[in-house]
C-alpha cells in the first residue's frame, strides 16, 4: 500500500490523503487569507469523506471539474454538511481566485454522493472501505482501508469522550497502519460535567444580575452540544448564524446522533432568531442567552452582538471553543479587545472560556492508540506531530510523523 499526504500533516487544516493513487481520503482547505489547499494535483478513481468539517471537505468540489466525476462516498450528514460549506464558501469567495469551485461543481456533487452508514462495508477504487463512528460530529467516521494486502485505519477526527449531542468512539477495528489525529496531545480536558456545571452556574449568574449572554459556537456540532446543554440546565436562549441550518439538518437525522429525543427537546427549548427588522439588536438588549456563529467572532451575526453587550461589565462573551491565534475571538481573550468589521473595540462585557472540545485529549489518544502497539503509526492533523509521534516511540511504538508530500510504502 502506498500513502500519500497531500495536506493535514504537521498542521491543521487541509487534510488529504492519496492511497495506491487512486483513493482519496478527505480533501480540505485550510482557512486564512488566502486560504491554503492540499498540494499537488490528483485524479482519484473514488474519494472517501470522513466528516463535514471544512479542513476536511473544504476542496471536494473543486475534484469535479473538467470531466472529472469520481464518486464521493461518505454518511448521509456529511454530504449534506459539505453542501451547506460549499456554499457558504462560493458566496465568501466566489467573486476572488480564493475559491477552488464553481456552483457547477457543486451541483455535480450530489450527481456523484453515495452514501452509506456505519460498519456497512463497500467498494471504492478496488479497495473495500468500511466507516465507523468516530465521536466527534454527527455522521463523523474513522475510515478502514483494506486493499487485499494492508489494512490502513484513518482515525481523521475523533473522540472518546461522551458528549450531549455524541457518545465517544468505541470502535476499534484491526488494522496494520494507523493514520491517527494529534490536536489535543499535550492537552487534558476537564471533566465535562463540570465545565458544564461551571458554564451553567455562570450564565444563570448573568441572567440573575440582569446581564446578555453571548456564547460564540461553531456552526457544526458545537452550536447544537450548547443547545443540548442550555436544555439540560433549564436555560431559555436563542440560536442564531449558519448553527441554525445544521441543527435543522441533523433533526432529520436521529440515527447519527446519540438522543434524538433529547436534541428535540433542545430544539423546542430554543428560539431561531430570523434577524429581520433590527431583531438581533433587540434580542441583544434583553436579558437573555444568545448562542450564535462564529466561533472565533470571525464573521456571523456574532459581529452585531458582541458590539451590542460590549460595553456593559455586566453582560457577558463565554467562548465554548479553541480560538486560534490571530483570529478576533483569541484577541478578546489576550487582550479584552475585538477587532468587529475593521474597528478594534474595547470589550467591558465579562470574557470567559469553557472547553467544549469535539476532539480526544491526550489521555483520549493515547487510550485509543494502545490498541494499535503492534501497528505502524502515522501522526496527523496537530501542531506537534513530531514530538507526539517521538512521545510514542518512547512508548514503544512504531510511530513517525510524515511530511507534505511524503509517499509511505506498506
Amino acid at each position: 500500500m502506498n500513502i500519500e499526504f497531500l495536506g493535514g500533516v504537521r498542521e491543521v487544516g487541509r487534510s488529504a490523503i492519496l492511497v495506491n493513487d487512486s483513493l482519496l481520503l478527505d480533501y480540505g482547505m485550510l482557512t486564512g487569507t488566502p486560504p491554503r489547499f492540499p498540494v499537488g494535483s490528483v485524479a482519484p478513481e473514488a474519494v472517501v469523506v470522513s466528516h463535514g468539517h471544512l479542513d476536511h471537505v473544504g476542496a471536494v468540489p473543486s475534484l469535479l471539474s473538467g470531466d472529472a466525476r469520481p464518486p464521493i462516498h461518505w454518511t448521509p450528514p456529511t454530504h449534506e454538511l459539505t453542501l451547506l460549506l460549499a456554499r457558504d464558501t462560493l458566496k465568501l469567495h466566489g467573486g476572488s481566485y480564493d475559491c477552488p469551485f464553481t456552483e457547477e461543481e457543486i451541483r455535480r456533487v450530489t450527481q456523484v454522493s453515495e452514501t452509506h452508514g456505519y460498519r456497512e462495508p463497500f467498494d471504492a477504487a478496488g479497495h473495500e472501505v468500511t466507516f465507523f463512528d468516530a465521536g466527534h460530529i454527527p455522521g463523523s467516521t474513522h475510515v478502514l482501508v483494506d486493499d487485499g494486502e494492508t489494512r490502513l485505519l484513518y482515525t481523521a477526527d475523533f473522540h472518546t469522550g461522551n458528549q450531549r449531542l455524541l457518545s465517544g468512539t468505541t470502535a476499534r477495528p484491526n488494522a496494520d497502519v494507523v493514520i491517527a489525529e494529534s490536536t489535543y496531545s499535550d492537552v487534558e480536558h476537564d471533566e465535562r460535567a463540570a465545565v458544564e456545571e461551571r458554564f451553567a452556574e455562570s450564565v444563570k449568574t448573568t441572567l440573575w444580575e440582569g446581564g446578555t449572554v453571548v456564547v460564540p459556537a461553531f456552526a457544526i456540532g458545537r452550536t447544537q452540544e450548547m443547545l443540548l446543554v442550555c436544555d439540560a440546565h433549564d436555560i431559555d436562549c436563542y440560536v442564531d448564524g449558519m448553527g441554525k441550518r445544521v441543527t435543522r439538518t441533523f433533526r432529520q437525522h436521529p440515527a447519527f446522533v446519540r438522543d434524538a429525543d433529547a436534541l428535540r427537546r433542545a430544539i423546542s427549548n430554543a428560539r431561531f432568531v430570523t434577524g429581520r427588522d433590527g431583531q438581533r439588536k433587540r434580542i441583544a438588549a434583553k436579558n437573555a442567552v444568545i448562542v450564535t456563529t462564529s466561533g472565533m467572532l470571525s464573521g456571523g451575526p456574532a459581529m452585531t452582538y458582541v458590539p451590542e453587550i460590549r460595553a456593559n461589565p455586566v453582560n457577558k462573551i463565554t467562548m465554548t471553543g479553541y480560538q486560534v491565534e490571530g483570529t478576533p475571538g483569541r484577541e478578546l481573550l489576550d487582550s479584552g479587545c475585538a477587532e468587529i468589521d475593521g474597528r478594534v473595540m474595547p470589550v467591558s462585557a465579562q470574557v470567559e472560556s469553557y472547553d467544549f472540545s469535539a476532539h480526544a485529549d491526550r489521555d483520549g489518544l493515547l487510550d485509543f492508540l494502545d490498541a494499535y502497539r503492534d501497528a505502524r503509526l502515522l501522526v496527523n492533523h496537530g501542531d506537534r506531530c513530531e514530538a507526539f509521534a517521538a512521545e510514542l516511540r518512547n512508548d514503544g511504538f512504531d510511530a513517525n510523523a510524515p511530511e507534505l508530500g511524503d509517499v509511505v510504502a506498506y
